[in-house]
């Protein structure tokens, strides 16, 4: 009876909520888990996680702890996401392993050695960041904090009009190395990433749910912010053309 009360409960769910939309909610009060979940899934492999996270994303209500579960649970082997891992000479690059039928984005990033990205938001997804190989940096930042145009008259030229911020600050750092995983959304902050060995490459796993191909990047003295488009520079192991 028991069962069947949470089935309908679920159900019940799937009618009256759009998934989107509570995902969206649930970055309101969602942290992040430090460690796998006693009752969840066993993920030995890659093929493992996607089936998981396919499974996962099935119906309206997703468990998003749970998906933190897989993304903790999973064991890098270079064997299996080797075909995924595409490196340009520049910059770091976005390589796309699962569309997730437009639910959610799991991607491979690939981080030369010194590569960085900018200060950026999550466009109120969630986002998971599990370590494949190496070490990366992350650094946080609150958002920044619109001030009126009344408190820097003396340096508005006449005629026009600004709008100012306050610098970003920074709230924390974490090294993460191997098997490691980061999560952040809007609510948490804005953040950076980077590679700090200048001798090694780094490679990590990403997960966002729901997807986005817009973001806003900030400067970091000024907090001014730019709205950006994101690509991928492979998709399931091939260049894509742009």
């Amino acid at each position: 009876m028991v069962h069947q009360s949470f089935k309908m409960a679920l159900s019940k769910i799937d009618m009256e909520m759009d998934q989107e939309k509570y995902l969206r909610e649930v970055t309101r009060h969602f942290r992040g888990i430090e460690k796998p979940l006693k009752y969840g899934p066993v993920i030995e492999t890659l093929n493992d996680l996607v089936a998981a996270l396919h499974q996962e994303f099935a119906t309206n209500y997703v468990n998003i702890e749970m998906v933190n579960h897989i993304m903790l649970s999973y064991k890098s082997n270079p064997k299996e996401w080797k075909k995924f891992a595409k490196f340009d000479r520049y910059k770091y690059t976005r390589n796309l392993v699962d569309a997730g039928n437009g639910k959610f984005n799991l991607m491979i990033l690939c981080w030369g050695e010194g590569h960085g990205s900018t200060i950026h938001d999550h466009s109120d997804s969630h986002c998971f960041m599990k370590m494949l190989k190496g070490e990366l940096t992350e650094t946080r930042f609150t958002w920044p904090e619109n001030t009126t145009a009344e408190d820097h008259l003396d340096t508005i030229p006449e005629g026009e009009e600004f709008e100012y911020h306050d610098a970003l600050q920074v709230i924390g750092q974490r090294t993460m190395g191997l098997n490691d995983v980061a999560y952040i959304n809007d609510n948490l902050g804005l953040h950076r990433v980077e590679n700090p060995s200048h001798s090694d490459t780094a490679i990590s796993l990403h997960l966002y749910c729901p997807p986005f191909d817009t973001c806003s990047m900030f400067e970091k003295t000024t907090g001014k912010r730019l709205k950006c488009n994101v690509t991928f520079w492979s998709k399931y192991g091939q260049k894509v053309e742009h």
